[in-house]
């Protein structure tokens, strides 16, 4: 059988994927600092900021993993983020993409999802109100 046919198995944990070198977790991480430290060093700056700017925005929140991304949490998740390939997503809900449309126009966006591309500049303002919208519609 062809590579194609039977998937790509990972030698570290021995999951099969469809694609080969999927990027996947062998163990879940337990931590923020474990997930940032597990990704590709190109993303790691823009993480630890986009870490930074969630955590100036949501001084309340608990930093948490859940769904095996960094997510910060006041009574319920509020928003989360995580590493692609060419992309840092940030996930704030449905609600919050389209509260903020006309300012996130510049940006691929799908429902509940905004695409940070590392060689852009992280809207750090925008990340904030729309951390602080979350904290005000969701917090508890």
């Amino acid at each position: 059988m062809t590579e194609k046919a039977t998937g790509w198995k990972c030698p570290k944990c021995g999951r099969v994927f469809a694609r080969r070198d999927q990027s996947h977790y062998c163990e879940k991480p337990g931590t923020v600092d474990e997930y940032i430290a597990a990704q590709d060093e190109v993303a790691q700056p823009k993480l630890n900021a986009l870490r930074a700017i969630l955590r100036a925005a949501l001084p309340n929140a608990q930093e948490c993993i859940s769904w095996s991304m960094p997510t910060y949490r006041r009574g319920r998740n509020l928003i989360h983020f995580a590493a692609s390939r060419k992309h840092i997503g940030l996930y704030p809900g449905e609600e919050a993409v389209a509260a903020f449309t006309e300012e996130l126009a510049s940006f691929d966006v799908s429902k509940g999802t905004i695409r940070l591309p590392y060689d852009r500049d992280l809207p750090a303002d925008l990340i904030t109100r729309i951390a602080g919208w979350c904290d005000s519609k969701y917090g508890k």
